[in-house]
């Protein structure tokens, strides 16, 4: 195709341009923080190394389960089997006991309220 235009200059310029079309389809990524609580028809799901340096147990668990089944879910590359095998870190841990303990001490006020009723 050949296409013609005024340069800056003032002058007629003639140029010949090619077009290529690419077959893409849409998609969407996010972060596994982003992905909570959803469920995915179909998953890719990248488990390498993060820019940060930090891939825990937790980010693991949210991004595979997001799909709705083994069947839909797709690594994008080979990673580390190693990660599997490591534990939570301390301040998780913390944080989880922290919510158990909440867990405990809400049930229990709901309880006295109920039995005062």
């Amino acid at each position: 195709m050949r296409i013609q235009y005024k340069s800056a200059e003032g002058q007629h310029v003639t140029c010949t341009v090619k077009r290529r079309q690419f077959p893409i389809t849409s998609a969407y990524a996010f972060t596994d923080y982003c992905a909570q609580g959803q469920t995915i028809p179909y998953v890719i799901v990248d488990i390498a190394r993060p820019p940060t340096g930090v891939l825990n147990l937790f980010n693991l668990y949210v991004a595979l389960l997001r799909s709705s089944g083994r069947d839909t879910i797709h690594l994008l590359r080979d990673f580390d089997e190693h990660i599997f095998l490591k534990t939570h870190s301390p301040e998780l841990l913390a944080e989880d006991d922290c919510l158990a303990l909440l867990n405990t001490q809400t049930s229990r006020w709901w309880s006295d309220i109920s039995l005062q009723n």
